[in-house]
């Protein structure tokens, strides 16, 4: 596939995208930016929330893990119905109930001024951090197969993927995103499923016999119970996967505003219930493409591994030039149906959390303010990104992404633990120094345990993280309410 044909479908299939912007801009105010009017279909949300929660780490990174994790991660998934239950049952109706555009603002009313700066500020540094890494496989992915080739520099490359973002979401926001989300979740299923069929096609797999090689391989092991000290046990994976859905989608204002765009409590519930079934589903589907991928690779001496593996594959016309062409098209739809989310969200906590538009200024001027947020926060991920280059090693993203939401969530989860299972105050001025301190607490406790006790935390630090937030903020609390 030549760099030229993959230029020109990014182009046309931007095109698409905003031609659904101009569909459903209409107005482009901050009630359609924020909260899509509060008439979003629960279907539309629930589908179009998949490929935001997959985002093109996931596109990518879930199946190269296979080849040296197998499919343990599918014990995280199994994590993640429970916490999923638990944003439907706990957290969706307080947010319900409380009218709630900002997630944060719950903070604000439990403790205080200081408190609710602190829970915005975490997510917009997870959510920086987060939306960057992810933006940051798909720009070296697309560097690699088209813009070095043009002699294009990888920064504007960048550029164009988030002046991209911003064309077809500066207007209505969230309100376009549903529909965005939906069309991209859609391109980003049939690459995968297509994907799988015609690599178990080309090697001699079909139906029952698929089903038999996958449960006969040694890489398909999903269970681990054997060393309780490894990351990949099954109780820190299971939890951490229970805990890590709580956090980056129960307490994440991204996650949460496209909920919130639903016209009541009872859709968003439908939403979550049948958005966790087809997530799991979907999962478990990218690690039996890994592991085909993985055994494909092994047996024709392609030598591609980790990150690169499925676009190695896909790229040399291994299974042909519609796999190339889904491929293309998959990468850029879970890429960009979790970045234009993120990007929104980003510009609604800093507009509403931290600038407090809503209680400054009139109607037109926070339309202003909120358009300049919008631009400066794409500013801010470009540059995040290009930094991102010199820094990131070899290992898998997606692990990198989650170990560092351990340390970022963390706080997040400790506040929220701590504000709808307690009823004691807390000296809200001391809130930020605890939540500042704790990822370095964090961070030593499991630098000390994995040198002296051979114990790796893993994905575990996040709850580590969460109980040193929860028990700081018992020794600053003051009286019960």
């Amino acid at each position: 596939m030549q760099p030229l044909h993959i230029l020109l479908l990014i182009v046309g299939y931007f095109l698409v995208l905003i031609l659904v912007s101009f569909l459903t801009n209409r107005g482009g105010s901050n009630a359609d930016f924020f909260k899509a009017g509060k008439q979003s279909p629960w279907y539309l949300v629930a589908f179009g929330m998949i490929g935001a929660s997959l985002s093109g780490v996931t596109f990518i990174s879930v199946p190269g893990w296979v080849e040296a994790s197998k499919f343990s991660y599918f014990q995280v998934v199994l994590g993640y119905i429970v916490g999923y239950a638990v944003i439907g049952t706990v957290l969706l109706p307080l947010y319900y109930r409380l009218n709630l555009t900002s997630i944060y603002t719950y903070l604000e009313g439990r403790f205080g001024n200081a408190s609710y700066k602190t829970g915005a500020s975490f997510f917009l540094l997870s959510r920086v951090v987060g939306a960057s890494f992810r933006l940051y496989l798909v720009a070296v992915v697309l560097q690699s197969l088209i813009f070095d080739q043009m002699n294009i520099p990888f920064w504007v490359t960048v550029t164009i993927t988030i002046l991209l973002i911003w064309l077809y979401t500066f207007k209505s926001g969230i309100k376009t995103i549903v529909w965005t989300d939906t069309l991209q979740t859609l391109f980003m299923l049939v690459a995968v499923g297509v994907s799988v069929y015609y690599v178990s096609t080309d090697l001699g797999l079909s139906g029952s016999n698929l089903f038999n090689f996958i449960a006969d391989s040694d890489m398909s092991q999903i269970f681990f119970f054997d060393d309780w000290k490894s990351g990949d046990h099954f109780v820190k994976q299971f939890i951490s996967g229970a805990f890590i859905a709580i956090v980056m989608t129960g307490l994440d204002q991204d996650m949460m505003q496209k909920n919130l765009t639903c016209r009541n409590l009872k859709d968003a519930q439908k939403n979550m219930f049948w958005f966790t079934i087809v997530l799991t589903i979907v999962n478990f589907v990218f690690l039996v493409l890994g592991l085909l991928l993985t055994v494909y690779a092994a047996q024709n001496g392609i030598d591609a591994h980790k990150d690169q593996l499925y676009p190695t594959l896909a790229m040399q016309n291994e299974f042909g030039f519609g796999v190339a062409i889904l491929f293309i098209l998959g990468l850029i739809a879970a890429a960009y149906s979790s970045a234009d989310s993120a990007l929104t969200a980003l510009t609604t906590s800093f507009s509403i959390d931290i600038l407090g538009i809503e209680k400054k200024y009139d109607e037109a001027k926070q339309v202003r303010v909120r358009k300049m947020i919008h631009i400066l926060v794409s500013l801010l991920l470009i540059l995040v990104i290009i930094i991102f280059k010199y820094v990131i090693a070899d290992a898998s993203v997606i692990a990198k992404l989650f170990v560092f939401a351990g340390y970022t969530y963390g706080p997040l989860l400790g506040l929220y633990a701590y504000g709808l299972f307690t009823k004691w105050n807390v000296k809200d001025k001391l809130v930020p120094v605890v939540a500042i301190l704790t990822p370095f607490l964090g961070y030593a406790i499991s630098a000390l345990s994995a040198a002296y006790l051979n114990f790796e935390f893993g994905f575990f630090i996040l709850i580590l993280n969460g109980a040193l937030t929860f028990f700081g903020l018992i020794l600053i609390r003051t009286q019960k309410n």
